[in-house]
């Protein structure tokens, strides 16, 4: 059994187009909110929350809504197409509506209310095709063949967030930035929305999502050992057995806690060294574009160290290394007024363990259910990561502003450091084999 690259590959260009979007988010939104319209650090979290507000309930929901939806171009492909066109034009309004208030335009249109609204819409549209983007890698992929596609998928989505990096640090430097009363965003977020939209056709185009389900289908028949599920043969439904349970609950609690750490230096690191070091979103994005590179060099030696040591203690690894790189962060960060090549460096090691992390949590999180639950165990997966980051930038921009800025990388350190614990006391979803070679170690076999 071989994994088809070049179809994980394609379809990993859907999560190549979410990743830069929510770089893009995450990096910008709050400076337009903090420097253009003057909201307070919590009021920007409380804010910024509101997606993951909006994904604890619609992820589930276009989850589940994708596993019974059967059309002509497949399960999840309409909603795919859909999200990703109706988000591309809303991405557009939103610097039209913050220039316009900030060059002092006034009128219904030009405000935070529209700005808000035009979000909020944008959000929802996300959240359409979020789920049903990513389970359609296990909708495609055998189950001992997932991990390897997975690490293929975030290879993908890492890559996503260069290109959007590389681009903001080429057009929006400190150089051209620093002093200005206003940054127009207009041209960055042009070229996001059409770069979403070129990966979505080109992926739809490419993928005969019907065609290759049906081939996974009749491979998975095949092997019902694969199955971790007890069927209910009064109600045709599926359970997972207590222990696996068990193992999903920790797992889940220990996603979402590596979220509340990691999100809350996604979301507030720009407005962070802009305050602590005086640096600007081009610095802000260097630091990230490392971390992607990082991130993106250490896909194949993990994939290899998980084949041989198993998924768990990879991802021990991973949370292990994540608080000891912000906890490095911290120091560097508060005694340099600059960004230094020490903190290079540990971005780059944040960028290692984040990988690790992210390339063996949902496999373990997909393989302890169905393969007709893709969606919905998709759903949880993103649920868990969701709640975790509710809670992390309001509590965070709290924080920021009534504790001090500094306390950023204390908190991501605390909050990482508990997700390795929680780890702990998951038993399932974990594989060890023999080491294969090359772009062979990310097979991992239950």
């Amino acid at each position: 059994m071989k994994l088809n690259y070049k179809n994980t590959f394609l379809v990993g260009l859907a999560f190549m187009s979410i990743i830069a979007f929510w770089q893009l988010y995450d990096n910008v939104v709050p400076l337009l909110l903090t420097n253009t319209f003057h909201l307070s650090e919590d009021i920007t979290g409380i804010i910024m929350a509101a997606d993951n507000v909006l994904a604890l309930f619609l992820l589930p929901l276009f989850g589940k809504l994708s596993d019974n939806t059967n059309t002509r171009i497949g399960r999840r492909m309409p909603y795919i197409l859909t999200g990703t066109i109706i988000t591309a034009l809303l991405l557009n309004i939103l610097p039209v509506i913050d220039n316009g208030y900030a060059n002092g335009l006034t009128g219904f249109f030009y405000g935070l209310g529209p700005f808000v609204i035009v979000l909020g819409l944008m959000l929802f549209t996300m959240a359409i095709y979020r789920t049903p983007a990513v389970a359609l890698m296990p909708d495609i992929t055998p189950k001992p063949l997932r991990s390897r596609a997975n690490a293929i998928i975030n290879l993908m989505g890492a890559a996503g967030g260069i290109i959007y990096l590389a681009f903001t640090a080429i057009m929006f430097p400190k150089s051209k930035t620093e002093g200005l009363e206003h940054v127009n965003y207009q041209l960055l977020f042009v070229f996001m929305s059409a770069f979403m939209v070129v990966c979505i056709l080109v992926m739809h185009f490419a993928v005969n999502e019907p065609e290759l389900y049906e081939q996974n289908q009749m491979i998975e028949k095949e092997h019902p050992e694969w199955d971790l599920t007890e069927s209910e043969v009064s109600t045709g439904s599926a359970k997972l057995p207590a222990p696996v349970r068990k193992s999903m609950i920790f797992l889940l609690i220990s996603i979402a806690l590596w979220y509340i750490g990691y999100n809350a230096v996604t979301t507030w690191f720009t407005t962070y060294i802009s305050v602590i070091m005086g640096e600007g979103l081009g610095g802000a994005s260097t630091c990230f574009l490392i971390a992607n590179v990082g991130a993106i060099i250490s896909y194949i030696p993990i994939g290899l160290a998980a084949s041989r040591l198993g998924r768990k203690k990879m991802i021990y690894f991973g949370t292990l290394l994540l608080s000891l790189s912000f906890a490095v962060c911290y120091i560097l960060t508060t005694t340099n007024t600059s960004v230094t090549v020490s903190m290079y460096v540990t971005f780059a090691l944040v960028g290692v363990a984040w990988a690790s992390i992210s390339v063996n949590s949902l496999p373990m999180a997909v393989e302890m259910c169905r393969g007709a639950d893709a969606g919905k165990y998709t759903g949880l997966y993103y649920t868990a990561s969701m709640a975790g980051q509710v809670v992390t930038p309001i509590f965070a921009g709290f924080l920021l502003k009534h504790v001090s800025y500094k306390i950023l990388f204390v908190y991501a350190t605390v909050f990482s450091f508990l997700s390795f614990l929680t780890m702990i006391n998951v038993k399932h979803g974990d594989v060890k084999a023999d080491a294969p070679k090359g772009l062979e170690s990310f097979e991992d076999l239950d």
